[in-house]
Order: structure tokens, then C-alpha cells, then sequence
């Protein structure tokens, strides 16, 4: 072994002894650079090494290394040394340190140093250094000279020990350690040894760092743990890192470990789009290239809208991913991370792939189509926004397209479609007709498809009417009379109220007329469109003004001259004038002069006849004028009987003078020719009037007879007189004198024949006869007024047409028509008067049996005219109720109510009215009770809950048990909860009243506030237990609301309605509202319960009244399965008809959840699919979050929502039948179908034995039990995801008896036993709901839960009614109760209530070879309210 000392200049001096050192030098740096001194061993070899160093014989910072071979002991040996330091004056001569150089690696930092005075003495210390192989070290010793120059330093002593060291630890093996970039990396140091309380623990890193130990824990007490932390290390910070303890005592050296930084990986290139969709993107990774580090343990997909802030990270094990859930036509960014082992593996996203969705169909039409403002000729509508969740597309477009008929008819539509701008929710459409029925709709569309709204009408406002055409004026002119006609105004503009006709003359013939005479006006109603104008003037011409009224006012006028027609003139013949004289060829007569009617006389006219043998005598009537004049030579040469003798002109009979008949003179051209004796004559004096080319004469209808003897003659005489009969007794004969009338309507006509009437205008008009019909026809003038008030009228034309009146007639006369629609079934009699049912013209009764036609007609027409027909009026004062002021309180009479009183009357001649309050605030509910005790009420009918979508609608009024309002003492007696409402009992008493009375308060829970119900079937049948349960001596019936408005509207008019269609077989909706209208505001609100009046009405007359009493149904069955042999049909078969005809049918809006292609997978068969309305959304959370399942909540007779009906499971629905079980509290399934099915096999859903888990839901099989008709089994049932919520116990029954090709069960008697044993369980489990279901949750479940329903029924009132049963279940899903052999089956269960009963079986009645009886023990029924069936 060789020894060197290495130090500077030769100041230092230095021996050796043996040691075990190896002698090797390796020249530093500073060596070459001539700052050390190499100096040869001075002493012997076996004497060791030493170092010194005089501090003041050299320049501050001068070194000296001490440099040994490198060694490859491990931590079984330990490196001893002592060191010396000291200055006379206490500064420090230096610093001395130790390096460890490992495997030829950087000297790094030092591992033990010591600086300052330490005393005259040697301290001995020691060097643990703790390297495995193949790995070797060296040692080197450096002293570095103080600024002080002071003192000395020197080492000595220097030994390799071959056992540890005692003063300083080993370490153990110190491992690598590998993290990801950015993560923290930890170094774990164990050592072995005693660690001084000055003990310093590092962690020097190869290229000279050091980095302080975070903690040191002692693990015992000889052994110690250190651990390093470096923080979010980064590739840079990869290197060799050591653990290093250091005290005054030496110091301990381990291994160097090696820290691995590796960097997260990271895609080269984005993915790729293989597919886009409107709700997904189809992605190709594109890992190949990566930058980082593997392996890669996990690929992953982060994606986020591109205007978003949030992002979410999808699992991936495929190289094609498919983003679902995602928005339409929205832009994504999408970036692939890849992941390698180890915490915060995870790389940076790559390179983006950025891509937009698809637009996807718009959700729905916009909804909240109303009115802002209606004018006449335009409508401001709005509708709701469009948010991007309804047009599911950026690029859309909103139309609203409009269309109104055009003229009176509706064979010519106008219709515009008008597209909105961007985000408008309110538009004008402009340029309308007044008055007109608008449809409109909103249809939103966009690149993918398009939404139409429901049409909504909307209807504008009225306007002053268009002008009445003049070419619509037809009259008929008379002579004191004219008969005027006018068609409404081409454009009416709205509803016409009064039509006004005003006339005066304006220029007559007649001098006594004054003209222009005074203005009359005549009103006439809306449905009058022709008026008979009387006590005229003949000959005078009168100018007519015709115009129209709406509300808005009077329109243009239309203007019209007529002239009446001249009258016949009249003579004057006061006693029956004697002839002056007479002769064999004369006789004369005095001719008076005639008065002119309308014209002035312009001839006279003498008509000479001659009687001839077996002639027939003229009769009245059968002779008029005589208009073609003949002169006596023309007479002959025709053959004719008369002639003229003489024609005066009016200038010459200005007074009575006499005429000579036959004095051979001639007079204005006509010859008077001698008489022939011992001839018969018949002879006329007519006088003729002209006015403008008319002429009218008069003239004899029966003329006087005249026998001319040997020695004298007679003459008959006859005068035309306007309506005068003179008669002229001459030689034993009588002169008969009549008028002859000649009518023209036009002063303009040529004069024409007297003898047939004359068509001067449009019609032909026969005098007599069509005056007669026309003063029979004229109804009382719109001027004529009413001592009544508005709305008494209107009640008073309702109730006294319908024989509502307290003056009952006690006379009982039954209607012996009966309604198909009823049945056939007799009406109940009802106490009337025996006159006929009448309406309006307008709106008139409708029969019973067109009830159907007549809706049909009002749907397909322009609707049911709710909008345009009913105005709101304020309440009367003197309808409402008046409380008895209490005692010091005057004001205290008021109370929010009104009488109602138009129900028929009863048959034992009783009122039956209504009041009709808002739902009692907490301040008035004392009023309430006081009404109802003043009143004498014994029915409270409650249509409300007491709170609805969150808003309190009716403070609660009764008490849970008793309770005092004011005076009056309230005792809840009884109470009864069934599905649709319930029924409470009160004990009203009062103090200082000895009297008890009994209060029963009808609350119906079914109806939505502003809405209706879906379905009439539950309501109809509260409406017949409210009749049935009132007494007929009661006090009225109290009905309340919300606001006592909408919804008690629409329940008195049921009521009053099916009173009348079985009273009278009418109803009249129209005429009943509207006088319901007249007592309180807005007693029907909207259209649709005006719509759903006439739906239920229809229900109710299609149905009828269906319930059997228990007791009678026996027979009652008998006789509806029996076959008429006409018809070859029974009333069972009948009443499934109507049954399937009231049945509703779904539309594809109704069920569009089902439809969602999500959800198609979900359903056994896309044509039995439950209805939005009905489903039971899942609430527990399963992964893809999906809360549909094609089932359908369904309520019993006495428990809302009772059912759940559902399809056997499918593969992929297991796990969703067992979260509706457990999210709804279902506490029993009833399995109806069997798994092995040869037409469609089911899968079993539960476990048999043991436990498994469906999704969240954990099911364990508890036990089971069999039979030969029923397998029961108990399982427990709870979320793993929420334990705290304890387990639900589930008992499943499986019924065996019902075979695949069978519509009923196989055993009546194992039927029975299963529901039995249903209804037992829910008992003992606290009644929670009931799952149903078979093959397609359809038939067979509507059976057992109708069959539920019938035996509740029997229990409770003590009656059967399997067609609401039936009607009930289907008004959810019209797949329930599918055959008719379903419904006989029905009838089976409901059967009179008793200890045990026979079950006939129905098939006997349909030719089965086996009948079956069973006896079943049923309990009493809870009370026996019995109901008849009609």
C-alpha cells in the first residue's frame, strides 16, 4: 500500500503509518494549476496518514485534498478518522470536509464538514458510506483556508474498519424512483444507528444540490426513517439523488438512487370524424403518434362546446368512440388524452377536432299562441320565446300562417304564411275582415324537419257594417200598404244587432197628402230582415232608408223610392137608389160622381149586358172590371154579351145626375142603343182613375138582374166603389155594387188586364190572401221594451221554457220518447207542464239522440262558438247571498256568493238550487258556516285542492275532528277517501240553537285549476253520488271553486243538463250557461270547458247510468247475457260497443316520450305504448340516466295511482323494473303471463334463491311458497347507492292458471284466490302500490285491476259497475280490457255481498261445454249506500 499526502506549499508536514488505504493520486484541477505540492512519505508505511495545514503560512481559500483509492466495501464497514482545529485567539483556522465520489462520478457536495475552534484536543469521527455492488467509491478530504489565516487543521488517523460504525448510520438500499412530470416525487431513507440530536439530514442530488429531508420519523429505537419530497419534478430534474446525515460525530452516506421523470403522452394529430349526428359524433382516435412517454394504460375522450366553459372526459377502450347526449348543431371541441401508469399519467389533450352536430327535428311547435290586442281589422298575437331546446337548430325559420274564409259561404279561404325574424315573439297581422274567425298556427322549421302548432282561432273585432246592396231591396207595393225585404250587408263586420228602416213621402197625386211628410223609424232584430209598413197613402211615392247595426254602430245606408198603387175610386151610394123614370126602350138612373183614391177620376164608363137564356149568373168574385172598351157594333160583330153605352168624361158628372140607358145617343164614340123589350139586362156604371199611364177602375162584381116585360123593362145596376155595396131595388130587382181593384206596383207599367193579378215586381202577390199572411207574420218591433231587466229575460226565457218555475203544475206527464243514445231506457218522471220544449231560433234545444251529430257538426264547423257567443256581465246584487247581520255588525251580511236556481224541478215539486261561493279565505270561514247553517245546506260540493302548483286556493275549513268557528261547532263524523275524491261527514251545531245538523262536504280532487279533466267517467260518477247522497227536502247546494267560477260553472251545468236530457230528452248547453253567465261573472272561463261540458254530457247519454246494486246482480246478468233473438245480439254486447266508442284513442303527441328513439328499445311493441300522461318516471340513477319504462300509473276505485301496469321485462329493461318498484314503493308484483311462452318466451327478472343485483338495486330472495294455482315469493329490495334509506319487502306473485291461447284466466276460483291473496299482502304490508303486468301490460293486467276495482266497490257501497270499471282503466290505456269475453269476465266477481256467494260462470251463456260455480267468503260491505241502475 502506498500513502500520499497532498498538500499546498511545504509549510505542511505530514507521517504515515499502515493503513489499508490503496495508494493512488489523482491530480485535481487546482493541482495542476500549481496551488498543491506533492510531498513523499515521510514516515514508514505501517504508521498511517495524516494531514496538516498551517493556516497563517497561506492565502484564504488555499485547499489541500487528501484523495484515497476507490473502495467497494458496503455498509458493513465504516471510514474512522480524527480531526484537528484550533486558533490560540478562537477564530477559525478553516473548514474541513469529506466528499464521496462514486463509481467516477462529480466529487458533488461535501458529506461531512466541520469549521470554527474546537479546542487544543483531537475529536474523532466517522464516515458510514452505504454503496452496493457493482458500485465503488472514493473518499477525499479537502481543507480550505479561513479568511482569518489562523490556527491549524489537520486529519489523522484515517482508518478502514471492517464492522459499522458506531457514531454515524448506515443506510439501507435506497430504490429508484419513477414519477410522472409535474408530480411529486418522494425519497424514503432508512438507517440504521443511533441519530444525534444535531444529526442534519439531506438528500444531495450527483450534480451537487441538496435538498433538506421533509421528515424524519424514528421507527425504534436504533433504527430511523427520512423522507424527501421534490415538488412537481420536471424532466430536468432527472437525475441520481443520495441520502446524507452529517453531525459533528461523522456522517452517513447512501446508495445513489435514480429519479425517473417520464412525460405523460400526448396525441400527435386529433381525431378524425368518421359520422355526424344531431345528438352524436362517431370519432376515430388517432393514436399512432404520440409525444411522451408509454405505455398507455387508458385512452380517454375530452370534449366541450366550443362557447362553453365546461368539459367532460369519456373512458375509451376502442378506436371508434360515439359521443351520445350531445346538442344539436353545436360546435364541439373534442381532444383525445392518453394516460400511462403511475399518478398524474394523464398527458395534455391533443390537437382538437373541432366539429358541429347536425340540427335535429324542432321539439314541438311554440306553445302560448294568444292574443296582445284584437282590433277589427287586425290581431297582435305573441307566443312564448324559442329557446334553442325548442328549435334544436341555430338555422330555423318561424312561420305563422293564417286563413279566414272569405264571403258568407266557406268554399273561398284567404290564407298567408308570413315568416318572423330571428327571436320575435309578437306579430301584427294586418288588413283583416272585421268579425272573422282567424285560424292560426305557428310551424317551426329547420333544416331537418318541421312542427306544426295547433290551430287557434282567434276572432276579430266587430266594425260598423257594410252597406245593404240596393239590388237586395225587393218590395210590394199596395195601395195603404208596402211589403219591404233586405238581404244582411254583404260585409256584416261582426254580429248584426238591429236592422233601422226609416221612410217618409215625398210627392202624392192626392192634394190631402202633405209632402214631404214626417220621418218614422222602425227597429227591427237581427233575424228580421223584412218589415210590412201600414196606414200609407195610396198613389204616394215614399223614399226608404235601410242600415245595419253592430256593436260598433250603424253602416252606410241603402236608399229606395215606392210608390203605392192607386185605389179603386168609391162612390157614394148612401141608400139604394130608385130608378128617375123608365120606358119600353129607356130607364134612367141617377149617376153620382166617385172619389178618386191616389188619382182623380178620369172617365166614367156605362156597360150594358145582356142576360141570354141558361146563362150561369155571375158570382162574387168572378166578374172584375171591364178594361177593353166595345162599342155595341163591335159587341155584335164578336158575338159578345156586353157593351159600352156611354163613356163621360169626369169633367161632366161633377155632381148626381140622371142617365138615360138606351136614348139612342152617342157619348165620346159609343152609341146607347134602344133597349129590346122583354129582355133581361145586366148593367155597370164604372169609374176609371189614371195616374202616369196606371188606371184603375170600378166596376159591379155582382150585378144587378132587370126583367124587361111587354109593357115595361128592368135594369141592373151596378157600381164599382172601392169596398161599397150599393144596392138598387128597381122592378122587384137588386142592384149589388162592389169595387174592383187593380193593383200595379210601378207608376211607369202600361196599363194591363183587371181580370188576373199583375206581377208588377218579383213575386206574384195575390191581394187578399197574401195580405192576410203578411199581417200574420209580423212580429213585435225591436222598439218594443221589456219592463224587465236584461239578465232576468235572459233567465226567465230559460227557466220558464223549460218549465223551471215555482208554479209547478201538479199534473205528471211522462216524455214517451226515449233516445237511442239512452238506451231505450224510460226517463224518470219529472214534475213539468205539459207544453212543448222550446228554444230560440238561434240556439234551440238539442234532442238526446242528435246530441252526437250536433257536436260532430259543432267540431267540424268553426268551433263550438264559446268566444264569440258569451260576454262576461258583473253579478247581480240581487242574486247574491245575504247573510242575517250579526248583532252590532250591519256590514256583517256579505259573503262572495250567489243563488243559482235553474234546476228542473223534482218530481216531488222541490227547488233544488245552488250556491255557489269562491273557496273560503281563513278570514271568511266563519261566513262560510254561517251561510250554511242560514241556508239550511246539507251538501258542500268542494272542486278544488287546497293548494295547486304551489299556490294555496282554498283555506281548509273543516276541522281533522272538532273545532268552533265563531258560535258554530264543527264535528268531523265520517270521512271516505276513494280515488277521484272524498267524502266528509260534519255535525253542524250552534249556540243557542237546540237543532243538530248533518253537513256532507263531496271533495272532488281530479280537476286542475284552469283546465279540465282529462276524462268526464270519474266526474259523472261524483255528480250521481252527490244527487244520490242529497235529500230532497235540503236546503241548496253549496259549490265552490278556487274563485267560484270556471269549475263550479261547468259542474252546475252537468247537472242541470243531465236532469233535463233524462227529464225532457233535450239539453240545452247554450241557453243554460248563458244564463248562468247572467247571475255570476265568468262562470264558464275558457272555451275548452265549454268544450268539455258537451264532451261529458255526451259521455254521460252514450253510457248512461251503468252501476248494479250487489243484491240485484244476478239477474241483472242474466238478462244482459241473454241473445235477442231479432237482433242476435245481448245488452253485454251492446254495452262493450259503447264501451269501445267512448273508448279515447291515443294520438302519436300523446305518447311522444315512447317514441323517442332512446325509448323504442324499451318497448315490447311499438303499438301498445303508455301515454305521457300516465308514466311513471324512474327516479333512481342508473348510469345513462335514461327515466323512461313503458309503464302507466293507474288509480283503483278507492286509491289514486294504485297500479302500475307494465310489460314483462325485457333483456334490457330488468334493471329499470326493479328501480320502479323500489323508486315507487311498490310493495307487490302480480305476474299474469308465463316464461315459457311458446309465442314469445320471457326471461326470469329475479333471483331464485340467493341475491343478485340489477343496476343500483340489490333484490335477495327471502322465501316462496306454492300452489297449484299461485307461486309467492318474498324478496327484499334496496339501492346500494342510497342504504340510508333501508330495504323495501316486495312479494311477487306468480299466477299459473292462465293459459297463452285464453282471454280469461282458466279458473274463476283461482282467480279469486289471487286476488285474495293480493289484497291480504297490501294489507300487511301498509298498501303501497301494486305492479301489474303481462306479456305487453295490456289485457290481462286491465283484468285483475278491474276485478280490484269491482270488489272495492262491493265492499264499500255495496253495488257493481263493471262498464266504469272498464271505462276507468282505459281512459289510461285503451289496451286495457281488450275483449268482450274480458268484460263477462268482470261480471263474475261482483255478485251480492254475503258470508259466501255463487260465481256464475259466463260461458255458459256462450255455449262452453263446462260450467263452473264457486263460493268465495267476502266480508260485509263498510256501508250500504245503495245505487239503482236506470
Amino acid at each position: 500500500m502506498e500513502e500520499i499526502l497532498i498538500i499546498p506549499s511545504p509549510l505542511v508536514m505530514g507521517r504515515v503509518w499502515q493503513s489499508s488505504f490503496p495508494s493512488a493520486l489523482h491530480p485535481t484541477q487546482e493541482m495542476q494549476n500549481g496551488e498543491y505540492s506533492m510531498l513523499s512519505p515521510l514516515l514508514p508505511p505501517t504508521t498511517g496518514s495524516y494531514l496538516m495545514v498551517n493556516s497563517s503560512q497561506h492565502a484564504p481559500g488555499q485547499k489541500a485534498h487528501l484523495l484515497f483509492q476507490a473502495l467497494s466495501e458496503n455498509d458493513t464497514h465504516c471510514l474512522q478518522f480524527s480531526y484537528f482545529m484550533y486558533s490560540r485567539d478562537g477564530h477559525s483556522p478553516g473548514t474541513l470536509s469529506a466528499y464521496v465520489r462514486v463509481t467516477g462520478g462529480p466529487v458533488g457536495s461535501a458529506v461531512w464538514n466541520a469549521s470554527g475552534s474546537h479546542g487544543r484536543q483531537w475529536h474523532q469521527a466517522e464516515l458510514a458510506v452505504s454503496l452496493f455492488w457493482p458500485n465503488e467509491y472514493q473518499v477525499l478530504f479537502e481543507a480550505v483556508v479561513s479568511s482569518e489565516r489562523r490556527g491549524y487543521l489537520g486529519l489523522d488517523d484515517i482508518l478502514l474498519l471492517n464492522y459499522p460504525c458506531s457514531k454515524a448510520p448506515h443506510f439501507s438500499r435506497l430504490g429508484d424512483v419513477e414519477v410522472n412530470a409535474g408530480q411529486n416525487a418522494t425519497f424514503q431513507c432508512v438507517a440504521a444507528g443511533k441519530a444525534a440530536e444535531a444529526e442534519r439530514f439531506l438528500m444531495q442530488r450527483q450534480s451537487g444540490d441538496v435538498v433538506p429531508a421533509a421528515s424524519v420519523k424514528h421507527i425504534s429505537h436504533r433504527r430511523f426513517l427520512a423522507t424527501f419530497q421534490l415538488d412537481e419534478v420536471s424532466k430536468e430534474e432527472q437525475d441520481l439523488y443520495r441520502c446524507v446525515t452529517q453531525s459533528s460525530r461523522g456522517a452517513g452516506v447512501s446508495n445513489f438512487a435514480e429519479l425517473i421523470v417520464k412525460e405523460p403522452p400526448t396525441p400527435i394529430a386529433p381525431p378524425q370524424l368518421l359520422r355526424a349526428g344531431s345528438t352524436y359524433l362517431i370519432i376515430q382516435l388517432n393514436t399512432n403518434s404520440i409525444i411522451g412517454d408509454g405505455p398507455i394504460v387508458r385512452k380517454e375522450i375530452e370534449y366541450r362546446m366550443t362557447s362553453g366553459p365546461w368539459s367532460e372526459v369519456h373512458a375509451v377502450n376502442m378506436q371508434t368512440y360515439k359521443l351520445w347526449h350531445l346538442d344539436p348543431d353545436t360546435e364541439y371541441e373534442i381532444s383525445v388524452l392518453l394516460t400511462r401508469p403511475g399518478e398524474g399519467g394523464t398527458g395534455k389533450p391533443g390537437p382538437p377536432l373541432i366539429s358541429r352536430t347536425k340540427c335535429a327535428e324542432p321539439m314541438r311547435a311554440p306553445k302560448g299562441l294568444a292574443f296582445s290586442e284584437i282590433q277589427s281589422r287586425q290581431l297582435t298575437l305573441q307566443w312564448e320565446p324559442l329557446g334553442y331546446n325548442l328549435t334544436r337548430c341555430h338555422t330555423y325559420t318561424l312561420s305563422l300562417c293564417y286563413r279566414y274564409f272569405v264571403g258568407t259561404g266557406h268554399n273561398q279561404t284567404f290564407q298567408e304564411c308570413v315568416k318572423m325574424e330571428r327571436n320575435a315573439n309578437r306579430y301584427t297581422i294586418k288588413n283583416l275582415l272585421p268579425y272573422k274567425n282567424i285560424h292560426v298556427k305557428l310551424i317551426l322549421s329547420n333544416p331537418e324537419g318541421r312542427k306544426e302548432g295547433k290551430e287557434v282561432i282567434f276572432q276579430t273585432d266587430e266594425d260598423v257594417p257594410g252597406g245593404i246592396a240596393s239590388e237586395s231591396l225587393t218590395f210590394t207595393p199596395l195601395e195603404d200598404m208596402i211589403f219591404l225585404k233586405w238581404e244582411e250587408p254583404v260585409e256584416p263586420n261582426g254580429l248584426i244587432t238591429q236592422y233601422e228602416i226609416s221612410y217618409q213621402s215625398i210627392e202624392s197625386s192626392d192634394p190631402a197628402v202633405n209632402v214631404p211628410g214626417p220621418r218614422r223609424t222602425v227597429s227591427k232584430l237581427r233575424n228580421e230582415t223584412y218589415h210590412v209598413f201600414s196606414n200609407l197613402h195610396p198613389g204616394t211615392t215614399y223614399l226608404f232608408s235601410v242600415r245595419a247595426r253592430t256593436g260598433k254602430g250603424f253602416g252606410q245606408t241603402a236608399l229606395t223610392e215606392i210608390t203605392t198603387n192607386i185605389s179603386a175610386p168609391t162612390f157614394d151610394y148612401g141608400d139604394m137608389p130608385s130608378p128617375l123614370s123608365e120606358s119600353e126602350s129607356t130607364i134612367t138612373v141617377l149617376l153620382r160622381p166617385a172619389q178618386g183614391r191616389g188619382a182623380p177620376i178620369s172617365t166614367y164608363q156605362v156597360i150594358v149586358e145582356e142576360e141570354r137564356p141558361k146563362k150561369l149568373k155571375r158570382e162574387l168574385g168572378g166578374q172584375e172590371c171591364f178594361p177593353v172598351p166595345l162599342t155595341f157594333d163591335d159587341a155584335m160583330s164578336r158575338g159578345s154579351v156586353h157593351y159600352f153605352g156611354a163613356e163621360l168624361p169626369a169633367s161632366s158628372l161633377t155632381e148626381a145626375k140622371p142617365f138615360t140607358v138606351g136614348d139612342n145617343q152617342t157619348y165620346s164614340g159609343y152609341w146607347n142603343p134602344p133597349l129590346e123589350p122583354k129582355k133581361a139586362y145586366l148593367i155597370y156604371f164604372q169609374a176609371m182613375s189614371n195616374l202616369k199611364g196606371v188606371s184603375s177602375r170600378g166596376t159591379p162584381k155582382r150585378p144587378l138582374e132587370v126583367s124587361q116585360h111587354s109593357e115595361e123593362m128592368g135594369l141592373i145596376l151596378g157600381i164599382c166603389a172601392g169596398g161599397l155595396i150599393v144596392l138598387i131595388i128597381l122592378l122587384g130587382a137588386i142592384i149589388v155594387g162592389q169595387s174592383c181593384l187593380l193593383r200595379a206596383s210601378s207608376p211607369f207599367l202600361p196599363f194591363a188586364s183587371c181580370r188576373k193579378p199583375v206581377n208588377m215586381t218579383k213575386a206574384t202577390i195575390n191581394y187578399r190572401h197574401e195580405k192576410t199572411h203578411m199581417m200574420s207574420a209580423i212580429d213585435r218591433s225591436f222598439t218594443d221594451q221589456s219592463t224587465l231587466q236584461e239578465d232576468e229575460r235572459l233567465g226567465l226565457s230559460f227557466m220558464d221554457t223549460h218549465n223551471y218555475s215555482n208554479r209547478v203544475t201538479p199534473e205528471i206527464s211522462v216524455v214517451n220518447e226515449s233516445s237511442s243514445l239512452l238506451g231505450g231506457s224510460p226517463r224518470r218522471q219529472c214534475g213539468r207542464k205539459g207544453s212543448p220544449y222550446h228554444t230560440g231560433q238561434l240556439h234551440p234545444a238539442v234532442r238526446v239522440a242528435d246530441l252526437l251529430q250536433h257536436i260532430n257538426q259543432m267540431k267540424t264547423a268553426e268551433g263550438y262558438g264559446f268566444k264569440q257567443e258569451y260576454e262576461v256581465r258583473a253579478p247581480y246584487d240581487r242574486h247574491r247571498v245575504k247573510l242575517h247581520p250579526l248583532l252590532g255588525d250591519p256590514n256583517s251580511d256579505y259573503i262572495n256568493a250567489n243563488y243559482i236556481d235553474v234546476l228542473l224541478v223534482l218530481p216531488d215539486h222541490h227547488w233544488w238550487p245552488f250556491l255557489h261561493p269562491a273557496g273560503p279565505k281563513q278570514e271568511m270561514v266563519y261566513d262560510f258556516w254561517r251561510m250554511v247553517w242560514q241556508e239550511h245546506c246539507s251538501s258542500i260540493v268542494m272542486i278544488t285542492k287546497l293548494v295547486e302548483v304551489g299556490r294555496v286556493k282554498c283555506s281548509k275549513y273543516w276541522p281533522d275532528d272538532s273545532e268552533m268557528y265563531g258560535d258554530i261547532k264543527i264535528t268531523l263524523v265520517k270521512s271516505e277517501t276513494l280515488a277521484e275524491y272524498a267524502v266528509r261527514t260534519f255535525a253542524l251545531e250552534r249556540r243557542g240553537y237546540s237543532a243538530r245538523h248533518e253537513v256532507r262536504q263531496f271533495h272532488f280532487t281530479s280537476w286542475p285549476e284552469h283546465g279540465v279533466p282529462y276524462h268526464a267517467t270519474g266526474l259523472l260518477a261524483f255528480i250521481r253520488r252527490v244527487k244520490a247522497s242529497t235529500p230532497p227536502d235540503a236546503g241548496p247546494i253549496v259549490i265552490h271553486c278556487s274563485a267560484g267560477t270556471g269549475r263550479t260553472g261547468c259542474y252546475i251545468v252537468l247537472d242541470v243538463m243531465l236532469d233535463m236530457a233524462e227529464c225532457e230528452g233535450v239539453v240545452d248547453i247554450y241557453n243554460c250557461v248563458k244564463t248562468l253567465c247572467s247571475r255570476r261573472i265568468n262562470m264558464i272561463q275558457t272555451e275548452e270547458q265549454y268544450i268539455f261540458i258537451h264532451d261529458a254530457i255526451l259521455e254521460a247519454c252514450l253510457c248512461g247510468e251503468t252501476s248494479i246494486p250487489a243484491s240485484e246482480f244476478k239477474p241483472t246478468y242474466k238478462e244482459m247475457v241473454r241473445i235477442e233473438p231479432q237482433s242476435n245480439s245481448s245488452q253485454l254486447r251492446e254495452e262493450f260497443q259503447t264501451l269501445n266508442s267512448v273508448t279515447p284513442h291515443l294520438d302519436v303527441e300523446e305518447c311522444s316520450i315512447a317514441l323517442l328513439p332512446r325509448n323504442r328499445e324499451r318497448n315490447r311493441s311499438m303499438d301498445v305504448l303508455p301515454p305521457d300522461r300516465c308514466l311513471p318516471f324512474l327516479i333512481s340513477v342508473d348510469g345513462d340516466s335514461n327515466n323512461y319504462i313503458n309503464a302507466a300509473l293507474t288509480d283503483s276505485y278507492t286509491k289514486s295511482a294504485a297500479f302500475i301496469v307494465t310489460l314483462h321485462p325485457l333483456q334490457n329493461t330488468t334493471t329499470d323494473f326493479w328501480r320502479l318498484v323500489y323508486d315507487y314503493g311498490c310493495t307487490s308484483i302480480v305476474m299474469l303471463n308465463q316464461l315459457n311462452q311458446s309465442n314469445s318466451p320471457c326471461l326470469q327478472y329475479w333471483p331464485e334463491p340467493g341475491l343478485q343485483q340489477y343496476g343500483p338495486m340489490e333484490v335477495e330472495y327471502v322465501s316462496g311458497a306454492a300452489d297449484e294455482d299461485i307461486v309467492s315469493r318474498l324478496f327484499r329490495v334496496q339501492n346500494i347507492t342510497r342504504l340510508q334509506e333501508g330495504h323495501l319487502m316486495v312479494r311477487h306473485f306468480q299466477y299459473l292458471r292462465w293459459s297463452a291461447y285464453r282471454d280469461t284466466p282458466d279458473s274463476k276460483k283461482s282467480f279469486l284466490h289471487l286476488l285474495a291473496q293480493v289484497e291480504r299482502w297490501q294489507k300487511e304490508s301498509g298498501d303501497g302500490r301494486t305492479v301489474v303486468h303481462c306479456l305487453n301490460g295490456g289485457g290481462r293486467s286491465g283484468t285483475f285491476c278491474a276485478s280490484t276495482m269491482i270488489l272495492e266497490m262491493i265492499k264499500c257501497h255495496n253495488m257493481a259497475d263493471v262498464f266504469y270499471a272498464a271505462k276507468t282503466l282505459r281512459n289510461y290505456k285503451p289496451n286495457m280490457v281488450e275483449t268482450l269475453v274480458s268484460i263477462r269476465h268482470h261480471q263474475c266477481p261482483c255478485i251480492p255481498p254475503a258470508n259466501t256467494f255463487s260465481i256464475p260462470n259466463p260461458e255458459e251463456h256462450y255455449g262452453h261445454p263446462h260450467a263452473e260455480h264457486v263460493s268465495v267468503s267476502m266480508p260485509m260491505p263498510c256501508h250500504g249506500l245503495g245505487w239503482t241502475r236506470r
